[in-house]
């Protein structure tokens, strides 16, 4: 039985460019391109959000506006940002999210928050 991480992409057509390492490189520059590509390696080996928490990248859990996001490091400023696909997502008795229970995301973009 498959217990890894579901995995799709809020925008169908983000696909393309998400596994075309060689437009990420050309768009987003090299240590981006690298970065992204062991965030998403990293996501696949993974069975829930939970799992990311040990990894590199510093995943963690957005506020404000984007409540529901969470969010990894790249280069600089560049962040990957994903979402649990269920919605309402998994929450815990705090009212965060329970890393645990999400067992399915979409990944939103790249893009950096900070400007």
């Amino acid at each position: 039985m498959d217990n890894n991480l579901e995995i799709d992409f809020l925008i169908a057509k983000d696909k393309v460019f998400f596994e075309d390492f060689k437009q990420v490189t050309k768009t987003c520059g090299p240590e981006n391109s690298k970065k992204l590509k062991n965030r998403l390696d990293d996501l696949d080996a993974a069975q829930s959000m939970e799992d990311m928490r040990k990894l590199p990248g510093h995943w963690e859990e957005l506020k404000n506006k984007r409540a529901g996001q969470f969010s990894a490091r790249l280069h600089g400023g560049m962040r990957l940002i994903v979402m649990p696909q269920k919605h309402p997502p998994p929450t815990k008795p705090d009212g965060g999210l329970d890393w645990s229970a999400i067992d399915s995301i979409y990944i939103v973009e790249m893009v950096d928050y900070h400007d």
